[in-house]
């Protein structure tokens, strides 16, 4: 395997190395929510994932719109401040997973032995509630965003999200979030202050490419901030969830993505927590 840099990270080799990596995450995680391992990526895996995305950036589902924190339709019955009522201009792509073949550069980082079993000892999950994403347009996918683009403040449908770093925006398209925001319960009060630019809880990353980020999504508010330049951003995103065979709403699904699977439309509603998606 020549895209990940074994040497520093070997996670295909349980040891005294190995630990010290998984110290420095749990540590990162326990601090901020949120963890990056800088360079986890060769140089030589920065730039396969970047021509591969570059090939199949004309597959991106583009779409623009408004859209609140939840990707749910208005509510009238809410009062107009409510953040089910805050919506943001959205524009943004993603190239679904289908795009993205078994011996692509993407699937062999994902596909790698060790690979998910590293991750799940990073999150400290139990094997009991540790899955891939099973839907079939999204659990490997490239986030695609240029000149004006970004992402408004929102929650991530699946519990753990990794993403790599692949090619970075002219300027801007930091990383924006709340960790642990809400967790069990929607805490309302503290997103709106989120949305109202007045809470203290926001932290920024500035990501660079080949960096890999471990980040619980479905509990933490975030955004990427607008980009600016002609050079498109690229990060890979990697999604894993507590329970088996779990897929995307058919709702969402269609926003993100442009088309539904049959599998949205059979497992809609099938979900281990009462969250707002």
């Amino acid at each position: 395997m020549t895209l990940i840099d074994l040497a520093r990270y070997p996670i295909d080799m349980p040891g005294a190395a190995l630990d010290a990596v998984l110290a420095r995450v749990h540590a990162q995680l326990d601090r901020d929510g949120c963890a990056v391992l800088p360079g986890f990526l060769t140089a030589q895996g920065v730039a396969a994932l970047a021509a591969e995305a570059d090939a199949v950036a004309d597959k991106a589902h583009r779409s623009y719109g408004r859209t609140n924190a939840y990707f749910t339709a208005d509510d009238p019955d809410l009062p107009p401040d409510h953040p089910k009522r805050r919506f943001f201009e959205r524009s943004n792509a993603f190239i679904p997973a289908d795009n993205f073949p078994k011996d692509g550069p993407l699937r062999q980082v994902h596909d790698f032995p060790g690979f998910d079993e590293f991750i799940r000892a990073c999150l400290r999950e139990p094997a009991e509630r540790f899955f891939r994403y099973a839907d079939p347009l999204a659990d490997a996918i490239v986030n695609m965003a240029g000149e004006g683009n970004g992402f408004p403040w929102h929650f991530d449908t699946n519990n753990f999200t990794v993403t790599l770093a692949i090619q970075n925006a002219d300027e801007g398209g930091a990383f924006e979030y709340a960790p642990m925001i809400r967790r069990g319960d929607e805490n309302f009060d503290a997103v709106a202050r989120v949305l109202d630019g007045t809470s203290d809880q926001v932290r920024v990353l500035h990501l660079k490419p080949g960096d890999l980020q471990l980040f619980k999504g479905r509990y933490s508010l975030h955004r990427v901030a607008p980009l600016r330049g002609t050079t498109p951003r690229y990060v890979a995103i990697l999604s894993y969830v507590e329970q088996p065979d779990m897929v995307g709403s058919p709702e969402r699904t269609r926003q993100l993505y442009g088309r539904v699977l049959p599998i949205h439309l059979e497992r809609a509603g099938r979900r281990a927590d009462a969250l707002i998606d």
